[in-house]
């Protein structure tokens, strides 16, 4: 067996998913060295995962370390850094009785930066191949077979957040659905805000009816007819219009 091929039996066997991790390439454009890249690659899986309500979760630089090989002033550089771009939160609790990092990621600002970084190439030194992962990034459809536009679900949602106080996510599933369908219908972002704006202005202050201020039921079938209601004509019972 030569030495090449002998090497490769020794990685294979040592290959697997608790041997090997993957970033994406435009998390090193995005951020700027491979370092921070990996430990955001890590956080925002690790996020995913997290079973806090307040949404974060904490590691040791031991755990870091073990983890994705990284040190502790490498850690600590790369934390920072994200930071400073307004992507993470951090804090210091206790875990098993000892002092420990406790990290947020901010799930809405990270996939605004990263759509926006990648909308603009000639000015953020962006390549041919992370043009071809904001395609995948983001959601597009086509207007008489021409003219193709993004669908604004982080201005959507953040529009509605604002208008209600809530902290809806535009990366879920679900949301993306029904603004998706919305959307291939005709509709844009004047309609979602007018949308937003009269049934805010109709529900919000009304017990029985804020929790309806939720994407898949302002943006679900009833959207067209809360897009013509007039504001001032309230019905009877709101809660009919659900139906």
């Amino acid at each position: 067996m030569s030495n090449y091929s002998a090497i490769r039996e020794v990685l294979n066997r040592m290959s697997g998913q608790y041997n090997t991790f993957t970033v994406p390439k435009i998390y090193v454009e995005f951020t700027g060295d491979l370092t921070t890249a990996i430990l955001l690659n890590q956080i925002v899986f690790l996020s995913d995962k997290s079973k806090r309500k307040d949404g974060y979760f904490y590691k040791t630089y031991k755990e870091w370390e073990e983890e994705i090989c990284l040190t502790k002033r490498q850690v600590s550089y790369s934390t920072q850094k994200l930071k400073d771009m307004g992507l993470l939160e951090t804090t210091v609790k206790k875990a098993n009785g000892a002092p420990t990092v406790h990290y947020k990621l901010d799930y809405d600002k990270l996939l605004d930066s990263i759509m926006t970084f990648c909308n603009f190439p000639l000015e953020q030194n962006v390549t041919n191949e992370s043009d071809k992962v904001y395609q995948s990034l983001t959601e597009t459809t086509t207007e008489n077979t021409t003219e193709t536009t993004t669908i604004p679900y982080v201005e959507i949602i953040n529009y509605l957040n604002d208008a209600t106080g809530k902290k809806y996510r535009a990366s879920t599933n679900k949301t993306k659905t029904c603004i998706k369908a919305r959307w291939n219908e005709g509709f844009r972002l004047d309609d979602f805000k007018k949308v937003i704006d009269t049934k805010t202005s109709e529900w919000k202050n009304d017990s029985k009816m804020s929790q309806y201020l939720r994407p898949e039921t302002l943006f679900g079938n009833k959207f067209e007819g809360y897009l013509n209601q007039q504001t001032e004509q309230k019905p009877t019972d709101p809660y009919d219009q659900l139906f």
